[in-house]
Protein backbone atom coordinates (compact mmCIF):
# COMPACT_ATOMS: atom_id res chain seq x y z
CA UNK A 1 0.00 0.00 0.00
CA UNK A 2 1.41 3.61 -0.56
CA UNK A 3 0.21 6.31 1.31
CA UNK A 4 -0.22 10.02 0.52
CA UNK A 5 0.79 12.10 3.01
CA UNK A 6 -0.15 16.55 2.61
CA UNK A 7 2.50 18.81 4.09
CA UNK A 8 1.16 22.50 4.56
CA UNK A 9 4.29 24.17 5.96
CA UNK A 10 7.83 24.25 4.75
CA UNK A 11 10.09 21.85 6.65
CA UNK A 12 13.77 21.26 6.66
CA UNK A 13 14.64 19.83 3.57
CA UNK A 14 16.72 16.94 5.33
CA UNK A 15 13.81 15.69 6.95
CA UNK A 16 12.26 15.15 3.87
CA UNK A 17 14.88 12.68 2.42
CA UNK A 18 13.28 10.39 4.41
CA UNK A 19 9.56 10.62 3.19
CA UNK A 20 11.47 10.61 -0.63
CA UNK A 21 13.14 7.19 -0.06
CA UNK A 22 10.14 5.68 1.60
CA UNK A 23 9.15 2.66 -0.96
CA UNK A 24 5.20 3.14 0.54
CA UNK A 25 4.68 6.60 0.66
CA UNK A 26 4.35 9.59 -1.28
CA UNK A 27 4.13 13.67 -0.40
CA UNK A 28 2.75 16.97 -1.38
CA UNK A 29 4.69 20.03 -0.24
CA UNK A 30 1.75 22.81 -0.60
CA UNK A 31 1.77 25.92 1.30
CA UNK A 32 -0.64 29.10 2.03
CA UNK A 33 -4.02 26.79 2.40
CA UNK A 34 -7.44 28.29 3.90
CA UNK A 35 -9.35 25.88 5.77
CA UNK A 36 -11.29 25.82 2.49
CA UNK A 37 -8.78 24.90 0.42
CA UNK A 38 -7.51 22.74 2.94
CA UNK A 39 -10.96 20.76 2.96
CA UNK A 40 -11.23 20.26 -0.67
CA UNK A 41 -7.65 18.50 -1.18
CA UNK A 42 -7.71 16.39 2.16
CA UNK A 43 -9.82 13.72 0.60
CA UNK A 44 -7.34 11.92 -0.82
CA UNK A 45 -4.71 11.87 2.15
CA UNK A 46 -3.84 9.39 4.64
CA UNK A 47 -2.02 11.62 6.59
CA UNK A 48 -1.49 15.60 7.19
CA UNK A 49 1.55 17.24 8.65
CA UNK A 50 0.94 20.99 9.84
CA UNK A 51 2.91 23.63 11.70
CA UNK A 52 1.21 27.10 13.02
CA UNK A 53 -0.17 28.58 9.32
CA UNK A 54 -3.11 26.33 8.95
CA UNK A 55 -6.30 25.27 11.11
CA UNK A 56 -7.44 22.03 10.56
CA UNK A 57 -11.41 22.44 11.05
CA UNK A 58 -14.01 20.13 11.89
CA UNK A 59 -14.87 21.11 7.99
CA UNK A 60 -11.88 19.49 7.15
CA UNK A 61 -12.13 16.66 9.08
CA UNK A 62 -15.65 15.74 8.22
CA UNK A 63 -13.98 15.93 4.23
CA UNK A 64 -11.29 14.06 4.89
CA UNK A 65 -12.11 10.61 3.99
CA UNK A 66 -9.02 8.47 4.02
CA UNK A 67 -7.13 10.54 6.95
CA UNK A 68 -5.72 8.51 9.43
CA UNK A 69 -3.26 10.76 11.24
CA UNK A 70 -2.55 14.55 11.50
CA UNK A 71 1.45 15.27 12.28
CA UNK A 72 2.20 19.07 14.61
CA UNK A 73 5.54 19.85 13.68
CA UNK A 74 6.10 21.56 17.01
CA UNK A 75 4.14 21.29 20.60
CA UNK A 76 0.88 23.54 19.99
CA UNK A 77 -2.01 21.98 18.22
CA UNK A 78 -4.81 24.96 19.34
CA UNK A 79 -4.79 25.25 15.40
CA UNK A 80 -6.13 21.66 14.94
CA UNK A 81 -9.58 20.95 16.32
CA UNK A 82 -8.87 17.64 18.42
CA UNK A 83 -12.38 17.38 19.22
CA UNK A 84 -13.50 16.86 15.83
CA UNK A 85 -10.29 14.63 15.15
CA UNK A 86 -11.66 12.24 17.21
CA UNK A 87 -14.77 11.53 16.38
CA UNK A 88 -13.70 10.53 13.03
CA UNK A 89 -11.09 8.23 14.31
CA UNK A 90 -8.29 10.73 13.11
CA UNK A 91 -4.82 10.59 15.87
CA UNK A 92 -3.49 13.36 16.21
CA UNK A 93 -0.13 13.29 17.38
CA UNK A 94 2.71 16.69 18.00
CA UNK A 95 6.03 16.84 18.50
CA UNK A 96 6.89 17.67 22.45
CA UNK A 97 10.35 19.13 23.08
CA UNK A 98 11.42 19.15 19.73
CA UNK A 99 12.01 22.58 19.71
CA UNK A 100 12.23 23.38 23.53
CA UNK A 101 15.96 24.18 23.89
CA UNK A 102 15.42 26.55 20.93
CA UNK A 103 12.13 28.30 22.71
CA UNK A 104 14.31 28.29 26.07
CA UNK A 105 17.13 30.24 24.56
CA UNK A 106 15.14 32.71 22.15
CA UNK A 107 13.21 33.57 25.72
CA UNK A 108 16.60 34.13 27.27
CA UNK A 109 17.66 36.05 24.34
CA UNK A 110 14.40 38.63 24.30
CA UNK A 111 14.89 38.96 28.15
CA UNK A 112 18.66 40.56 27.84
CA UNK A 113 17.83 41.76 24.74
CA UNK A 114 14.78 43.96 26.95
CA UNK A 115 17.43 44.58 29.87
CA UNK A 116 19.62 46.14 27.98
CA UNK A 117 17.52 47.96 25.34
CA UNK A 118 19.92 46.07 22.65
CA UNK A 119 17.07 46.33 19.65
CA UNK A 120 16.69 50.21 20.60
CA UNK A 121 20.55 51.02 21.07
CA UNK A 122 21.39 49.15 17.78
CA UNK A 123 18.44 51.46 15.70
CA UNK A 124 20.33 54.90 16.91
CA UNK A 125 23.89 54.10 16.28
CA UNK A 126 22.63 52.64 12.71
CA UNK A 127 21.27 56.07 12.69
CA UNK A 128 24.55 57.45 13.37
CA UNK A 129 23.58 58.37 16.53
CA UNK A 130 25.94 57.27 19.87
CA UNK A 131 23.42 57.57 22.38
CA UNK A 132 25.17 55.80 25.52
CA UNK A 133 23.60 57.68 28.22
CA UNK A 134 20.00 57.26 27.23
CA UNK A 135 20.59 53.42 27.18
CA UNK A 136 20.77 52.34 31.14
CA UNK A 137 20.48 48.96 31.45
CA UNK A 138 19.35 46.25 34.59
CA UNK A 139 20.81 43.19 35.54
CA UNK A 140 19.78 39.98 35.95
CA UNK A 141 21.62 39.02 38.83
CA UNK A 142 19.72 38.80 41.84
CA UNK A 143 16.38 39.46 40.48
CA UNK A 144 13.22 37.05 40.89
CA UNK A 145 11.66 35.60 37.70
CA UNK A 146 8.11 34.36 37.75
CA UNK A 147 7.38 31.80 35.80
CA UNK A 148 3.68 31.26 34.68
CA UNK A 149 3.79 27.27 33.51
CA UNK A 150 6.43 25.18 34.01
CA UNK A 151 6.75 22.03 31.37
CA UNK A 152 9.47 21.26 29.65
CA UNK A 153 10.29 24.84 27.72
CA UNK A 154 9.60 26.56 31.13
CA UNK A 155 12.01 24.06 32.91
CA UNK A 156 14.75 24.95 30.49
CA UNK A 157 14.31 28.53 31.10
CA UNK A 158 14.14 28.06 34.78
CA UNK A 159 17.59 26.20 34.86
CA UNK A 160 19.37 28.85 32.39
CA UNK A 161 18.01 32.01 34.50
CA UNK A 162 19.27 30.46 37.61
CA UNK A 163 22.86 30.72 36.12
CA UNK A 164 22.33 34.12 35.47
CA UNK A 165 21.73 34.58 39.36
CA UNK A 166 18.25 34.59 39.65
CA UNK A 167 15.46 33.06 42.16
CA UNK A 168 12.59 31.91 40.26
CA UNK A 169 9.23 31.15 41.69
CA UNK A 170 6.51 29.39 39.62
CA UNK A 171 2.31 28.94 39.18
CA UNK A 172 1.89 26.22 38.08
CA UNK A 173 -1.31 24.29 39.14
CA UNK A 174 -0.23 21.15 37.29
CA UNK A 175 3.23 21.10 38.76
CA UNK A 176 4.26 19.19 41.72
CA UNK A 177 6.41 19.73 44.54
CA UNK A 178 8.76 17.02 43.66
CA UNK A 179 9.54 18.14 40.30
CA UNK A 180 9.75 21.92 41.84
CA UNK A 181 12.45 20.89 44.30
CA UNK A 182 14.21 19.05 41.76
CA UNK A 183 14.61 22.35 39.33
CA UNK A 184 14.93 24.66 42.76
CA UNK A 185 12.13 26.12 42.16
CA UNK A 186 9.13 27.95 44.85
CA UNK A 187 5.67 27.23 43.85
CA UNK A 188 3.52 29.71 44.36
CA UNK A 189 0.38 30.90 44.02
CA UNK A 190 -0.61 33.27 40.97
CA UNK A 191 -1.35 36.75 43.28
CA UNK A 192 1.99 36.19 44.98
CA UNK A 193 4.18 35.44 41.88
CA UNK A 194 2.55 38.66 40.73
CA UNK A 195 3.50 40.42 43.92
CA UNK A 196 7.02 39.19 43.81
CA UNK A 197 8.50 39.10 40.57
CA UNK A 198 11.05 41.32 38.78
CA UNK A 199 10.35 39.59 35.67
CA UNK A 200 7.61 37.47 34.55
CA UNK A 201 7.96 34.61 31.46
CA UNK A 202 4.93 33.33 30.32
CA UNK A 203 5.34 29.11 29.49
CA UNK A 204 1.46 28.23 29.78
CA UNK A 205 -0.86 26.18 27.24
CA UNK A 206 -3.67 28.30 25.73
CA UNK A 207 -6.77 27.63 27.42
CA UNK A 208 -9.78 28.77 28.55
CA UNK A 209 -7.91 29.28 31.88
CA UNK A 210 -4.62 30.71 30.65
CA UNK A 211 -6.52 33.04 27.81
CA UNK A 212 -5.62 36.72 29.16
CA UNK A 213 -4.00 36.03 32.34
CA UNK A 214 -1.75 39.31 32.02
CA UNK A 215 -5.00 41.15 31.73
CA UNK A 216 -5.32 45.17 33.56
CA UNK A 217 -6.43 43.52 36.78
CA UNK A 218 -3.38 41.29 36.84
CA UNK A 219 -1.07 43.99 35.60
CA UNK A 220 -2.61 46.08 38.68
CA UNK A 221 -1.29 43.11 41.31
CA UNK A 222 2.64 43.20 39.66
CA UNK A 223 5.32 45.22 41.00
CA UNK A 224 5.87 48.58 39.74
CA UNK A 225 8.71 48.11 36.80
CA UNK A 226 8.21 44.88 36.11
CA UNK A 227 9.00 43.24 32.83
CA UNK A 228 7.25 40.66 31.15
CA UNK A 229 8.40 38.09 28.18
CA UNK A 230 6.10 36.32 26.61
CA UNK A 231 7.15 33.32 23.82
CA UNK A 232 4.64 30.98 24.33
CA UNK A 233 1.22 32.08 22.95
CA UNK A 234 -0.12 35.27 22.10
CA UNK A 235 -3.15 34.53 23.84
CA UNK A 236 -2.11 34.54 27.26
CA UNK A 237 -1.94 38.49 27.66
CA UNK A 238 -4.46 41.36 26.83
CA UNK A 239 -2.69 43.27 24.15
CA UNK A 240 -4.40 46.44 25.10
CA UNK A 241 -4.21 45.84 28.97
CA UNK A 242 -0.13 45.44 28.05
CA UNK A 243 -0.17 48.47 26.06
CA UNK A 244 -2.04 50.53 28.78
CA UNK A 245 0.46 49.11 31.56
CA UNK A 246 4.07 50.02 29.52
CA UNK A 247 2.63 53.59 28.55
CA UNK A 248 1.86 54.22 32.30
CA UNK A 249 5.39 52.81 33.42
CA UNK A 250 3.60 49.99 35.57
CA UNK A 251 5.74 47.70 33.26
CA UNK A 252 8.83 48.92 32.58
CA UNK A 253 8.83 46.47 29.44
CA UNK A 254 7.62 43.40 27.28
CA UNK A 255 9.54 41.25 24.87
CA UNK A 256 7.25 39.13 22.79
CA UNK A 257 7.72 36.71 20.22
CA UNK A 258 3.60 35.73 19.96
CA UNK A 259 0.58 37.65 19.48
CA UNK A 260 -2.79 37.59 19.13
CA UNK A 261 -2.93 37.62 15.53
CA UNK A 262 -0.62 36.63 13.15
CA UNK A 263 1.37 37.95 11.14
CA UNK A 264 1.18 40.53 13.45
CA UNK A 265 -1.36 43.32 11.69
CA UNK A 266 -0.13 46.53 10.33
CA UNK A 267 -2.42 48.69 12.81
CA UNK A 268 -1.56 46.59 15.68
CA UNK A 269 -1.48 49.07 18.77
CA UNK A 270 1.61 47.03 19.90
CA UNK A 271 3.86 48.70 16.86
CA UNK A 272 5.45 51.78 17.66
CA UNK A 273 5.27 51.46 22.16
CA UNK A 274 8.67 52.61 23.52
CA UNK A 275 9.82 50.15 25.37
CA UNK A 276 8.05 46.76 23.71
CA UNK A 277 10.14 44.65 21.56
CA UNK A 278 8.98 42.15 19.17
CA UNK A 279 10.69 39.22 17.18
CA UNK A 280 7.89 37.90 14.30
CA UNK A 281 7.41 34.09 16.39
CA UNK A 282 11.25 33.06 15.83
CA UNK A 283 11.35 31.03 18.92
CA UNK A 284 11.78 27.68 17.42
CA UNK A 285 13.36 28.98 14.10
CA UNK A 286 17.01 27.42 14.61
CA UNK A 287 18.13 25.09 12.15
CA UNK A 288 18.72 22.19 14.50
CA UNK A 289 15.60 22.85 15.63
CA UNK A 290 13.97 22.82 12.50
CA UNK A 291 15.48 19.80 11.31
CA UNK A 292 14.55 17.67 14.58
CA UNK A 293 11.01 18.77 14.78
CA UNK A 294 10.89 17.56 10.94
CA UNK A 295 12.82 14.31 11.36
CA UNK A 296 10.43 13.58 14.65
CA UNK A 297 6.86 14.03 13.05
CA UNK A 298 7.89 12.72 9.77
CA UNK A 299 8.97 9.51 11.34
CA UNK A 300 5.96 9.56 13.87
CA UNK A 301 3.47 9.43 11.11
CA UNK A 302 4.95 7.00 8.98
CA UNK A 303 5.15 4.96 12.24
CA UNK A 304 1.06 6.09 12.77
CA UNK A 305 0.22 5.02 9.14
CA UNK A 306 2.31 1.29 9.11
CA UNK A 307 0.89 0.31 11.90
CA UNK A 308 3.78 0.40 13.87
CA UNK A 309 2.60 2.92 17.10
CA UNK A 310 1.35 6.20 17.42
CA UNK A 311 4.25 8.17 19.35
CA UNK A 312 2.71 11.79 21.21
CA UNK A 313 -0.80 11.35 20.61
CA UNK A 314 -2.99 13.84 21.77
CA UNK A 315 -5.90 11.77 21.48
CA UNK A 316 -5.67 7.70 21.50
CA UNK A 317 -9.55 6.98 22.67
CA UNK A 318 -10.54 8.02 19.28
Amino acid sequence: MTYKILITDNLAPQSLVILEEANDATFDVITGLTPETLAELIPEYDALIVRSSVTVTEEVFAAASKLKAVGRAGAGVDNIDIDAASKRGVIVMNTPGANSIAAAEHTLALMLALCRHVPQAHATLQAGKWNRKFYMGRQLYQKTLGMIGMGRIGSLVAVRCQAFGMDVVAYDPYLSDEVAQKFNIKLVDLNELLSQADFISLHAASTEETAKIINHETIAQMKDGVRIINAARGALIDEAALVDGVKSGKIAGAALDVFVNEPLPKDSILLGVDNIIMTPHLAASTLEAQQFVGFQVIEQVLDGLRGQGFRNALNMQA
